[in-house]
This record gives C-alpha cells, sequence and structure tokens, in this order.
C-alpha cells in the first residue's frame, strides 16, 4: 500500500511509462491498489495525468534550481542538466506522447518557465561558439526533451543501459551522428 498520494503518483506514472494508453482499471491493478482507491486520488486519467504534469513540473523546477545551468561553459551545464534529468525523465517521457490529455491552459506558463531556462542555455553555448548557431535555440531544446524521453524508453525497452543515460543523450547533443 502507498502511504502518500505522490507515492501511488509515481507508481501509476512507473506503469503509464510502460503502458501509455493504459485504462484506469489496468492501471490499479498494475500498482495494486482498487479502482475506487485509485478514482479516490485520481477521479479519471484527466486528473492522473493533470497530476503527474504537476509532478514533472516540480521535479524539473527542482533540477533548474540545482544544476546551476550559469556556471561553467554550456557544454558542462548541458551535461549537469542531463544527469539531473534521469530521475524525472520517465515522466518528461509519458508526458510528451500523452500531452493531447494535458490541460495546457493551467500549465502553459510552468513549462514556457522551464522551456526558458534551457532554450537560454542553448543561447549561452551559441553565444560562446560550443553550439552550432544555425540550429534555433528553441528547436534545441525541443531536441533534448525528445532525446531524454527517448533514452527512458530505450532503458525501458532494454535497448540501452541506464548507466549510459547520460553519455548516449550528451554525444549526440555535443558531438552528432559524425565519427
Amino acid at each position: 500500500m502507498y502511504a502518500t498520494r505522490e507515492e501511488l503518483l509515481r507508481a501509476a506514472a512507473d506503469f503509464l511509462g510502460r503502458r501509455p494508453n493504459a485504462t484506469q482499471d489496468e492501471i490499479a491493478t498494475a500498482v495494486g491498489v482498487s479502482r475506487a482507491t485509485l478514482h479516490r486520488h485520481f477521479a479519471g486519467r484527466a486528473a492522473l495525468m493533470s497530476a503527474l504534469e504537476e509532478l514533472a513540473i516540480a521535479e524539473m523546477r527542482t533540477v533548474l534550481d540545482t544544476v546551476r545551468l550559469d556556471e561553467g561553459t554550456a557544454p558542462e551545464a548541458l551535461q549537469r542538466l542531463i544527469a539531473a534529468c534521469e530521475p524525472v525523465s520517465p515522466y518528461l517521457a509519458l508526458l510528451y506522447t500523452q500531452s493531447q490529455d494535458l490541460d495546457v491552459d493551467n500549465t502553459l506558463a510552468a513549462w514556457h518557465e522551464i522551456d526558458s531556462a534551457i532554450t537560454e542555455l542553448f543561447l549561452r553555448g551559441q553565444r560562446e561558439g560550443r553550439f552550432r548557431p544555425e540550429l534555433p535555440a528553441t528547436w534545441l531544446t525541443e531536441a533534448f526533451y525528445s532525446l531524454v524521453g527517448g533514452t527512458a524508453w530505450s532503458i525501458r525497452a532494454g535497448r540501452a543501459a541506464a548507466r549510459d543515460f547520460d553519455r548516449l543523450i550528451a554525444d549526440l547533443l555535443l558531438h552528432g551522428l559524425s565519427s
């Protein structure tokens, strides 16, 4: 049994990361609670997804508060950001695929703040001459989210090792596909 609503939410998020289209009944069964218990905490899929998004926003704010994006070179800051995003990557992956189920009016400002901080890191890297200037920083931010989510999926599916999370993303973002 889960001691807190947040523990239940994290368990549901973990299952949804593997089965994003699961029903409320399937989620309840997978996390070991009755459908009534799940419903008491989250009155439907929309409420569950909204709570998950709030958790992801809180986690990303914590990440941004701790990674010191303005210290060191932009590539160093990016590597710290990638490492700090590993624990939240399953939530980001799920939200990325389920964005049509989210209430963007209530969370748009929060995501804008988070996106702006990451975009500013890419802009700083471009100003420093460390990141390619012809790639829009806003697109690099979206690519960052895609790589974080895609790497989380690859790890969950057994196509990549969890220990390689940071390296896979950093190598592709910083060095591209060229050998």
